[in-house]
């Protein structure tokens, strides 16, 4: 589906900044949406003057829908587009259309101007479905004319106000929320069910009703406890904020919407929620997220104590062939020991894999240094990769590039290259050598350790395979084709 930009940028000839305008509105536009129990549908002309377009729709979560099918992309029909050229050209609020039926369901329509510099830009549409209008109980009163104040605001350009906090964080409240309706000396007209119940878990002993909200959350927040220096801004509904209160071990989480007409303060509304709950698993997450970086941290030590030993060990041994086992089962623990360091480091179990062979993790530099005139490159990018991949994949490299220069090269200069192409959980990398080739009869797996680990951790830990090859034009390649997964989701068909 189109998104709004798209369908602005395609049919209008609007400026950067009124699709920045149609975007904020929309963004924080549930709010209206809940308040007014009704659909929003978000119309702009289009550049030939051929109709009007929708560009954004919005359902209530208070009511039943009126439009059950995504109206965007679709043009105004006939019955709308008197209406929502009224609204352009006279620039004001329109309500004088008549109800219409849409699919057996009775319709009321007005029209909205959104202004950008003071000149409408495009028209928001407030489709109310009249069969589900409810009895006028003090909520639904309430409701309505908070929604009738940000109407008037949007046409009057004042809402949303821009650079503040809007409904898309975590933990933000919405009306079901709970609602608190203040005057303009933040005094509470009326505070919902669900609003008043937040309050209560507080401390709150009585009503809120007819008390200044500032004082009341005073009295109860823990003077013990850190507070956050908007609240009072927030409770006495001055600034367009979210903030969090404290107190008896509950949460809220609150927002102010400041309500003007023609400049002038005219109250505010107050959106809480009790985020207790929320805020109890956040914790659990950023400890165990600690716990599991402190493990890495200690699995890295404990790997490089073993290196260290095996280090020690390999110098101590006067037979070459031992020696070398040692060193190259050193080189092996100290490759899993720097996926282990880069994950203690890290919030998530993913793997920035080229820094990884930026710091040395193939040894591509140390082994480059180590023979004269030989030099190593590597083009194309691995991307993010899983912690559960990414110590096989390094393992893995590690074996290839490591047999390129001591077998491929054998202490002659040349270039071990190596080829990156991921597209998602597809990776294919070659690595490629310009020395001798490959021996006479060779046979992977059936020689050397390295070979065999190699094989083992592809087709058993990178879902793939892997090919050895001598060019016509000489050196070997090596071709490995694997499933890795990407970052937040998995192997598909897995």
């Amino acid at each position: 589906m189109p998104t709004l930009t798209d369908l602005v940028r395609e049919h209008t000839d609007l400026p950067d900044e009124a699709r920045e305008r149609l975007q904020l509105l929309v963004g924080d536009w549930q709010l209206l949406s809940d308040l007014s129990f009704a659909d929003l549908v978000l119309w702009v002309p289009r550049r030939d003057r051929s109709g009007h377009v929708a560009v954004a729709h919005g359902r209530p979560s208070t009511a039943a829908t009126v439009h059950y099918e995504d109206m965007v992309g679709a043009m105004a029909p006939a019955r709308e587009t008197h209406q929502i050229d009224r609204a352009l050209a006279e620039n004001r609020i329109c309500r004088e259309q008549d109800p219409y039926w849409a699919k057996d369901i009775p319709v009321r329509e007005e029209t909205i101007p959104v202004p950008v510099g003071g000149l409408p830009v495009a028209v928001l549409a407030r489709h109310t479905n009249l069969a589900s209008t409810r009895t006028p109980s003090r909520l639904e009163m309430t409701y309505l004319q908070s929604a009738d104040a940000l109407v008037r605001m949007v046409a009057e350009g004042t809402f949303p106000v821009d650079g503040v906090s809007t409904g898309r964080r975590r933990g933000a409240p919405r009306v079901g929320d709970g609602l608190i309706r203040l005057d303009a000396d933040g005094v509470v007209l009326y505070a919902s069910p669900n609003g008043l119940a937040n309050y209560h878990r507080l401390g709150l002993a009585g009503d809120l009703a007819g008390h200044d909200l500032a004082e009341v959350t005073a009295n109860l927040v823990d003077q013990a406890s850190l507070v956050d220096e908007s609240l009072p801004l927030v409770v006495t509904g001055r600034a367009p904020w979210r903030t969090e209160v404290s107190a008896n071990g509950v949460s809220l989480s609150l927002r102010a919407i400041p309500l003007t007409e023609r400049g002038g303060r005219a109250g505010a509304i107050i959106l809480c929620r009790d985020v207790t709950e929320l805020q109890r698993r956040e914790l659990e997450l950023i400890s165990k997220d600690a716990t599991i970086r402190e493990i890495h941290h200690r699995v890295k030590n404990n790997l490089q104590t073993v290196a260290a030993l095996l280090r020690l060990q390999a110098r101590r041994i006067s037979s070459p062939e031992a020696r070398e086992a040692l060193e190259e089962a050193m080189r092996r623990v100290s490759t899993i020991a720097l996926v282990h360091e880069t994950l203690a480091h890290g919030i998530e179990e993913n793997v920035d894999f080229d820094a990884l062979l930026d710091r040395g993790l193939a040894l591509t530099a140390d082994l480059a240094a180590a023979t004269p005139g030989a030099r190593a490159v590597r083009t194309g990018s691995f991307g993010v990769v899983q912690a559960q991949d990414a110590t096989a994949l390094a393992l893995v490299l590690n074996e290839l590039v490591m047999n390129a220069v001591e077998h491929g090269l054998a202490g002659r200069p040349g270039t071990v290259e190596m080829r990156v192409t991921r597209d998602g959980e597809r990776l294919r990398v070659v690595v490629a050598d310009t020395g001798a080739g490959l021996p006479e009869g060779f046979k992977p797996g059936s020689s050397g350790l390295g070979t065999q680990i190699v094989l083992a951790m592809v087709v058993g830990e990178l879902r793939g395979r892997i090919e050895w090859t001598s060019p016509p034009g000489g050196g070997t390649e090596v071709v490995l084709d694997a499933l890795i997964q990407t970052p937040g989701g998995s192997l598909a068909g897995a």
